[in-house]
């Protein structure tokens, strides 16, 4: 690399450091939209972005009101908030000052700059294309750039561009030809202009180019020079401008918090009151006398939201105990399942996948095995018939005339009959469920043909079992354990993997929780368990299952269970029933007027092709709360929470924490930005409504017919009707149960969770059980506020707070 090419790419990586990776909708990653500010105090952040991008950082005047109105917000914690930034006036002035400075939306106006982005939209869109293509653009395996310059004379969009000839060579090239009366100290502004301006696309583009797995990169190579180089030339042809308006480099002035955000910060402290109130002290645990006071069963959720009611009905309808462990059950694995045609990574995207885990046919199910085949054959065939007649276009008309009448009735029946599509879709007599035949291959087998290994070594798979028990402070085994991962049922939905597990990058977790009871059920792996202080009961079996979050049923992968515990899990299993019926009837209560059968109501929502708004996802998350389940057990958090188990009593080094303060706590805060932001501003950080969208190349949506890709959520996940939000937008509200001086080593440790702390993106509270579990508020520079509104500094060790 030359010094030349050396110094655009840092220029070129330095200007695409404050826009947000975007993940393709078929592994849709929630993340903050804002992340590349995540260095800077939270006002600066959101003000420089919307001189960025366009778009609004606060909830709008309107929605202050609806909570103020509501009383989800407390006059006397804003009434401090107003006074502590010098604002003197009342809430109703106040409301009415943020209205009035509402600035009138501009009149939107055909530009060259946006000329631009619509010829350069068409050919990304073409270039990107993850297969829905029915002809895919030539020469795509050159790289984008080279492809674009084989087709570019051809576009009759780009006057005076007749030939390739016309073109530079390469990306590098031709930047430096259209930047040639430029000096290079202004490279970078004009990159970031020009990058910021289709935020979703260059998202994208990040996202890809640093993924060294994606096969459809290793296939069809682009870079952001590819991007800026395509680009600028298309500007230097429609005679746009190159450089930024002077009026969108000016310094944003953000010494002071503004109104909006003194706001947000009274209706987040009104929300952390209420959440304390319900943490209470966690209630001894009882020594069990004999074997009858073990629990019937454990069940360990993710820490997703949506799994705090269904935990609390289970809780409700036996003796059984939740957990919460992040969705990927610690297993940074690429699994392919059976018939997939390409493997996924099922872990954080903080992670790399380390195993790859493929599922195999067992030699004993040949029989479910060949259903399946014979009856996903039959599928298949259809599916690829019918696609084939659909778009040749010498059999389009007899096509319509002998298959229309079969298909409209099946359009009917998925519009009128949704539930009756529901059953068939769930007859397992035609297709057996995978599970029912299949298991992972967790059993280490290297080879030298894939980057990644198959199976796990034995160090390794007790690695990941011992962390697991050890992070969420396990001492206890029932007899039965199950590991409960979650996927969601949608239909007709470009974002069905937002509604899946965020901790397996939008993918079902189940195959996680298959894996991880597989190596607890390894008799080696307990002897050496057992070695390291984790004594597993010879009469304890651990299972798998997975919990549809759209309808609340949990499916029990139980095909193995000993005989001995049969009667265990068919109790289990009409307990989890029981358990739906109460969690459906609890969820509906806000998405209908009321219905008699809930759960058949969400089965309705999962199959009905018309239905925008199948379940609330994540919609209304708040808070996050690391501690024993006796801190929220019996209370009703409105699925509004994170729940993660952990014993600080059983970790006196702090270091399960630490892996839970480092992983879990920062992803929740990227799934809750995205939330909010989508919510605050829908245009520009979410994705408008469903109605308008169109999904473009599998890898996105357009509002409309081209532009920019959406990056966020769609309206109708966020909102109840076009004026209402459901999600009420709050940053993210952490509640730790532990030594206040422990946690604050820990941050000593991790400067990137005491940046998003001090900069206001996550609100930190430590109930310290060493202090009567006193609430201590996270301030500034390692210091704490205990609720005696008393400074405690970092250094010396936290005492019990008191008068000077």
């Amino acid at each position: 690399m030359t010094l030349e090419e050396n110094y655009l790419e840092n220029s070129i990586d330095r200007a695409a450091a404050n826009i947000g990776e975007v993940w393709p909708l078929h592994s849709f990653v929630t993340a903050n939209p804002l992340s590349g500010f995540e260095d800077q105090p939270f006002h600066q952040a959101v003000a420089e972005a919307e001189q960025l991008f366009g778009g609004r950082g606060y909830p709008h005047p309107s929605v202050f009101r609806q909570a103020w109105e509501s009383g989800q917000i407390d006059p006397d914690v804003l009434s401090s908030e107003l006074d502590a930034h010098g604002f003197d006036e009342d809430p109703e002035p106040s409301l009415d000052e943020m209205a009035a400075s509402e600035s009138a939306a501009s009149a939107e106006s055909e530009s060259a700059t946006d000329e631009v982005d619509r010829v350069l939209s068409k050919w990304l869109a073409a270039f990107l294309d993850h297969g829905s293509a029915k002809w895919s653009m030539p020469d795509r395996e050159q790289g984008f750039y080279a492809a674009w310059r084989g087709v570019a004379p051809y576009d009759g969009e780009l006057p005076n561009c007749t030939s390739p000839s016309d073109l530079p060579d390469t990306p590098v090239g031709a930047l430096e030809a259209v930047l040639s009366d430029y000096p290079q100290g202004e490279w970078e502004t004009i990159f970031e202009q020009h990058l910021a301006a289709l935020p979703g696309w260059t998202g994208f583009i990040k996202q890809r180019a640093s993924d060294d797995a994606d096969p459809w990169q290793s296939r069809y190579p682009i870079s952001l020079t590819d991007y800026l180089a395509v680009r600028l030339l298309i500007a230097d042809f429609l005679e746009a401008p190159l450089e930024p308006d002077e009026h969108s480099t000016d310094p944003v002035e953000t010494d002071e918090v503004p109104l909006p955000e003194v706001w947000l910060t009274a209706w987040e402290k009104s929300h952390r009151s209420r959440l304390l109130e319900q943490v209470s002290e966690p209630a001894e645990e009882p020594v069990p006398s004999d074997e009858t006071d073990r629990p019937a069963a454990q069940l360990v959720f993710c820490i997703d939201t949506r799994s705090e009611i269904i935990r609390r009905h289970i809780e409700s309808v036996g003796p059984y105990e939740t957990h919460g462990y992040a969705g990927f059950f610690g297993i940074p694995m690429r699994y392919r399942g059976y018939d997939a045609d390409v493997a996924v990574d099922a872990c954080p995207p903080i992670l790399e996948a380390q195993h790859r885990i493929t599922d195999r046919p067992t030699g004993d199910a040949d029989a479910k095995h060949d259903r399946h085949d014979r009856w996903q054959g039959v599928l298949d065939a259809g599916k690829q018939l019918f696609k084939t007649l659909k778009s040749n276009t010498a059999t389009a008309f007899s096509f319509v005339e002998n298959v229309g009448p079969g298909y409209g009735a099946a359009l009917t029946a998925r519009t009128l009959l949704p539930g009756r599509v529901y059953d068939a879709a769930h007859d397992a007599d035609h297709a057996p469920a995978h599970h029912e035949f299949c298991e992972p291959s967790i059993d280490y087998n290297p080879d030298s043909v894939h980057d990644l290994r198959e199976g796990l070594m034995l160090e390794e798979k007790v690695e990941y079992a011992q962390t697991a028990f050890e992070l969420m402070g396990w001492e206890e085994f029932a007899r039965l354990v199950v590991f409960t991962g979650h996927t969601s049922e949608t239909t007709n939905n470009p974002f069905d993997s937002s509604l899946d597990c965020g901790a397996c990058a939008g993918n079902p977790g189940g195959p996680n929780a298959r894996v991880l009871a597989a190596i607890c059920n390894d008799e080696e792996v307990r002897d050496e368990l057992r070695d390291h202080g984790i004594d597993i009961p010879a009469d304890t079996v651990f299972l798998a299952a997975e919990h549809n979050t759209t309808t609340d049923e949990i499916t029990l992968f139980d095909d193995e269970v000993p005989e001995g515990h049969q009667a265990d899990v068919a109790q289990l299993r009409d307990d989890l029933a029981q358990a739906q019926d109460r969690a459906t009837a609890e969820r509906t209560e806000s998405m209908t007027d009321g219905t008699d059968d809930s759960v058949r109501e969400t089965q309705r929502r999962a199959a009905d092709w018309a239905e925008t708004r199948p379940e609330w996802g994540l919609a209304g998350n708040a808070s996050f709360v690391i501690g024993p389940r006796e801190l929220t057990a019996g209370d009703s958090l409105d699925g509004r929470t994170f729940l993660h188990s952990y014993d600080w009593q059983t970790d006196p080094e702090g270091e399960a924490l630490e892996a839970i303060m480092a992983g879990p706590l920062v992803v929740t805060q990227w799934i809750n930005n995205q939330y909010y932001f989508a919510t605050v501003d829908n245009a520009v950080y979410g994705s408008g409504s469903k109605v308008t969208q169109n999904p473009v190349g599998n890898v996105g949506v357009f509002q409309g017919n081209g532009g920019d890709l959406m990056t966020g959520l769609p309206l109708q996940s966020l909102y109840a009707d076009a004026e209402q939000p459901h999600h009420q937008p709050l940053r993210l509200t952490a509640v730790i149960h532990a030594p206040v001086d422990q946690v604050t080593e820990i941050l000593r440790e991790h400067d990137q969770l005491v940046q998003l702390l001090d900069n206001g993106w996550i609100q930190l509270t430590v109930v310290d059980p060493e202090q009567d579990d006193a609430p201590f508020h996270y301030q500034a520079d390692l210091e704490w506020e205990s609720t005696g509104s008393e400074r405690t500094p970092a250094e010396p060790p936290v005492q019990a707070a008191s008068d000077d």
